[in-house]
Formats: structure tokens, C-alpha cells, sequence
């Protein structure tokens, strides 16, 4: 190591003990090592909320993120270099961070792989980082398996989500026209982001025909909400042209693609120097939906599984 070994270090945090509702989330303490090869371990200031959180505490989604108990989730933080492993030369105790981890956000210190990482500007704020990471990983990914050409139509149903919102901001800059289902209420917010919004619900199909007489390319389900999968099949003319993020379930069954970052190709440096390019240009939109002390993760996640997130949620850590 490049630093003197601080060896393992007692940790608070918010974990569970068995899958279940919001009940089984509780305050623990759990031994943090000292980073491996290419690790760092990090203060952590901040940790963003989102659904694979709470779906990982059920226990809904085993087969694809099975956990060892007593498990922490949390995915994605912002905080201070505090120790760093062997062969790491890109970053220093002191530095300040944010990026993704491999669980174990919801807590004081957590690992995390050092080129998973990127520099954490002055003016961004701690909390506004944490909320980037696994958001723009998501629509860069998303973005480049669907492939919409520069002046295609891209339909994303929840555009209003940490997703959506980054993505199109991504889309904006590649030159991708973007229809977005929203509730009314965040109609402005996808109006100021550059996308058509159009109120989801009954008679979906018609309003997309008419903000989009050309029609769609492709689809992103963001959202993952009933029904939208088969129409969205019709409406980009294959389920080829549809991605979904949120039901693999649903993906499955009308044979569209589901993608939950298993793909061998990094996307997690190209998202983060993206999101840092908007930040430092026109500056990045990514309104924080509410944020929560860690000690209030129970209600953060009953927030985010309520859905009608504007952005994201944030946990304050420290």
C-alpha cells in the first residue's frame, strides 16, 4: 500500500439481516477492510438512492444481485479518500471522489474499485454527486445499446426520473429528438431539458402519434409501469427497437431487451466524463428529489419505491 495498512475499520451503517419490507432495515456496525489492489477506501460524505436498492432488500430480484447477510446496499457515493491499495496511482488520501461502488454506499466508509471514479469538482456539491453516478451510467448505457442516430426519435416513458433527466441531457448533445412520459406536474421540467412531454396513462399511443407523426425509433422503458412494454413495441415498429431498465420481468415476456449493466463494456468512465461535461458547460440539471440523513434510509427507500421521483433521492452520510 502506498499509505500506512489502517487494517479493518468498525463502521456504522443501515443494513439488513434477511430480505423483507422497510421493517428490516436497521442501524449496524460492520468491518470495513483495508482497500486491495486497485481499491480505495472512502469517507463517504453522501450515497444516492435508487430502486435496486429496495428491490435488492426484498429479495425480489435474488437471481440477479444475491447478498450476504447482514448486506448494505447503496450503489453509488460521493466522499474523501481516506486510504488507497496497491498499484493505485490515480488517486491520494484527501482527494475527493464520487462514483460507483459495489454495495455498501449506506454507511460511514465503503470500498470502492479505483478506476470506477472520477474527481469530484469544488462547486459540485456533495450531495449532487452522489446522485450522478449510477444515473449517468444507466442512459450512457442505455443510450448507446439502443443506437438512435443524430435526429432520430427516442421515446422514454418515466423521463422525469435520475435516468431520464440525465439522459436527455446525453440525447440533447447527440442530437436525439426525445419524447418523455411524465405526469403533468413535471411537463416543465422535461420542456426545460429540451424533450415533448406527454401525459402516460390511457390513450398513451394516440399522444405519441401526434407529438411524433414521423414516429419513433426506439423505446426506453424507464419506469417500468404496466402496459407500456406492448405498446411500445407497436409504437417502435419491433421489440428490437425497445430497452427496458426497470422490468426484466415484463422484458422477457413481449421479447424486449433488458439491460442491468452486465455488459462487458465500461460505461461507468464515459458516463462520468460526460456528466462533468455538462457540469462544467451549460451545467448539469439533476434536481435532487429529497434528501435524507443516512439514519433515514427507511424512508428514503419508501420514497423512492413510491415512484414519482423528480430526480433523485440522497442520503447525507458524516
Amino acid at each position: 500500500m502506498t499509505d500506512a495498512d489502517p487494517g479493518t475499520l468498525p463502521t456504522k451503517a443501515i443494513g439488513f439481516a434477511e430480505y423483507g419490507g422497510l421493517d428490516v432495515l436497521r442501524p449496524i456496525e460492520i468491518e470495513v477492510p483495508a482497500p486491495g489492489a486497485g481499491q480505495v477506501r472512502i469517507a463517504v460524505r453522501a450515497a444516492g438512492v435508487n430502486p435496486l436498492d429496495h428491490k435488492v432488500r426484498s429479495g425480489s430480484i435474488t437471481e440477479f444481485f444475491p447478498v450476504t447477510f447482514p448486506a448494505v446496499t447503496g450503489y453509488e457515493v460521493a466522499g474523501v479518500v481516506e486510504a488507497v491499495g496497491e498499484d493505485v496511482t490515480a488517486w491520494q488520501v484527501g482527494d475527493e471522489v464520487f462514483g460507483a461502488v459495489h454495495g455498501g454506499g449506506y454507511a460511514e466508509h465503503v470500498l470502492a474499485t479505483a478506476d470506477k471514479l472520477a474527481r469530484k469538482p469544488a462547486g459540485l456539491g456533495w450531495e449532487q454527486a452522489a446522485a450522478i453516478p449510477v444515473a449517468a451510467e444507466t442512459a450512457w448505457r442505455s443510450l448507446d445499446l439502443l443506437a438512435v442516430e443524430p435526429g432520430g426519435t427516442l421515446l422514454v416513458h418515466g423521463a422525469a426520473g435520475g435516468v431520464g433527466t440525465i439522459l436527455l441531457q446525453f440525447a440533447r448533445q447527440r442530437g436525439i429528438r426525445v419524447i418523455g412520459t411524465a405526469s403533468e406536474a413535471n411537463h416543465p421540467h422535461l420542456r426545460d431539458l429540451g424533450a415533448v412531454p406527454v401525459v402516460y396513462g390511457d390513450g398513451l399511443a394516440g399522444r405519441v402519434r401526434a407529438a411524433a407523426p414521423e414516429g419513433v425509433d426506439r423505446v426506453l422503458d424507464a419506469a417500468g409501469l404496466g402496459g407500456v412494454l406492448p405498446l411500445s413495441v407497436e409504437l417502435a415498429g419491433g421489440a428490437e427497437n425497445v430497452l427496458a431498465i426497470a422490468d426484466w420481468q415484463g422484458a422477457a415476456e413481449h421479447g424486449v431487451r433488458f439491460t442491468g449493466g452486465t455488459e462487458p463494456a465500461d460505461y461507468q468512465g464515459p458516463a462520468l466524463a460526460g456528466a462533468l461535461a455538462l457540469f462544467e458547460g451549460d451545467g448539469l440539471v439533476l434536481p435532487l428529489h429529497r434528501v435524507y440523513p443516512l439514519a433515514e434510509a427507511a424512508e428514503a427507500q419508501r420514497e423512492s419505491e413510491g415512484g414519482h421521483v423528480r430526480g433523485k433521492i440522497v442520503l447525507t452520510v458524516g
